[in-house]
Formats: C-alpha cells, structure tokens, sequence
C-alpha cells in the first residue's frame, strides 16, 4: 500500500518542482539554480533539516531530513520519503503564502529535499496558533481535545530543548531578550493573518487546521525586517480529514497510530489539486 502512494505521490512532486512557477519572483530549478549552491559548508543541524551555505553569504541551502522526532527528541525515527513530503509541502505553502502577502525566507527551490532560504537569526520563539483543543493545551488545561475555541489563541514558547520549551507571555519575551513588546505584537498579527489564510486553504483541501507552531527570524541583510522562517508541515500542524475527523499530521507518529508517511502523502496530493 505503501509503495502505491510513493509511486503516484513522488512523480508529482518532481513534476511541481519543474513545471510550476511561484509567485514573487520565486522560480522553480532550473530557472536560476547555480550548482555551486549546492555545494559549500553545513553550518547547522536540527532534528528535521540541516542548513548549508551558499556562494551568496545572504542565502542558505535547507536540505530537508527523513528523521521524525517527538517529545524533544525521545523518541524519533527515519521514514523513508519524509523529507521530500515535508519540503514539497511547505514549498506549495510558502509560495500561496507569498502570494497572500505574507513574507517568508523562501528564495528559490532547488530539487526534492532542498531549499534556498534567506538566511535569518531565528526569534528563540515558537509562536503557537490553536483553532481547537488538542495536544498539550487539552493536557495542560483539562480541556477536551476537539473542543472548538471561540476565537484562535496565539501562544509563545521560549525555544530551549533543556528547559522543555516552556510556555511564555510577552513580558517574559521581553525580558529574555527575545523580541520587544512591538515585536511581539507584530508576531501575533502575522501568526493570525497566516491562520486565517491556511484555514482557508486547507479547507479547500477537505482539511481542519487544529493548530500550528511557526517560527520567525530577522533577516541577516536586515534585522529590523521579521519574516515567516523554518517550514509549515504536517510536522508543525495538526490536521484532521473534515469528514472522517481522522488525523493526518505527526500525532500518527507521537501517538503510534500507524499511516504516518501515508498520511503525509495524502496531504500533498491533496493539496496538489
């Protein structure tokens, strides 16, 4: 079963990557793609994606991993093709993003698990966006996961694994040096602009978005500008089929439900049509 979704899925996402133009001025490889680009210094490895330098210093190669990890890093695994799912994917997302008024660090795509970015200094950061109850927030609150909220809810999480992330508010951004009180404000209106833009989309994809984490960074050619960074997947949503409620996003694998990659699959083809 398995093999039947890759080899419908993959095609497809060569046939995205060559055939499609973006908006913005983002163009598909080929177009114009330099091989030296892919070819200088890894400068960083996360658990999903490593970063490389390129030929120009304002410009990174973000290559895309087949690792799965949850609860910072306990338990994770490699799933063959996970890469190339979440890249294609957040690529369709970045450019509709784009094309939505919303700027990301996205600059060009280069092949099946590559992007280039502009290279940015992450806001330690994760801005959480939550439509519905679920996950921590239903742990944390004794709220019923699937519990619709009356408006969305913009969370912030200081990012640091050894402190296990934990939840902040403005004042203690401020405070850690994070962002400023107009930074943070700012973030909050991005976060909700891109919530109401993906549910939109992903309901066009018979999807309900229950929640997401983004993160931010200011550009390296300039700070004062905070642009969309990272990725947007099913690795940072949680996505429930509209009619069958079923999930179709990385809690497959924190929660060992099985159909994990094929989940990812049919949220591309979804989102391909």
């Amino acid at each position: 079963m398995q093999n039947m979704i890759f080899s419908r899925i993959l095609p497809a996402i060569n046939h995205f990557r060559l055939d499609k133009q973006g908006p913005a001025g983002i163009l598909p490889a080929g177009d114009n793609y330099r091989p030296s680009q892919h070819t200088m210094e890894p400068i960083y490895e996360g658990k999903a994606k490593r970063l490389f330098t390129t030929d120009d210093p304002n410009v990174l190669r973000m290559e895309y991993k087949d690792s799965a990890t949850a609860f910072n890093g306990v338990k994770k695994e490699d799933f063959e093709n996970k890469g190339r799912f979440n890249k294609a994917i957040t690529l369709i997302i970045y450019r509709m993003l784009e094309a939505r008024g919303v700027e990301t660090h996205l600059v060009d795509d280069v092949d099946d698990i590559n992007l280039l970015v502009k290279k940015v200094s992450i806001i330690p950061l994760e801005v959480i966006v939550r439509n519905v109850a679920a996950g921590s927030f239903s742990k944390r609150m004794g709220v019923a996961e699937g519990t619709a909220f009356k408006k969305p809810i913009v969370e912030f999480s200081y990012k640091d694994d050894n402190l296990g992330d934990p939840f902040i508010n403005d004042d203690y951004a401020r405070e850690m040096g994070a962002a400023t009180e107009e930074e943070c404000a700012n973030i909050k209106k991005m976060a909700l602009l891109v919530n109401e833009v993906l549910c939109e989309f992903f309901l066009k994809a018979n999807l309900r978005l229950i929640d997401f984490k983004i993160e931010l960074g200011r550009l390296a050619e300039d700070p004062t500008k905070i642009v969309l960074a990272d990725e947007i997947s099913p690795d940072t949503c949680r996505l429930w089929d509209v009619t069958t409620g079923k999930k179709m996003d990385k809690d497959r694998f924190r929660q060992g439900l099985g159909g994990f990659m094929e989940a990812y699959a049919d949220v591309l083809e979804r989102l391909q049509k």
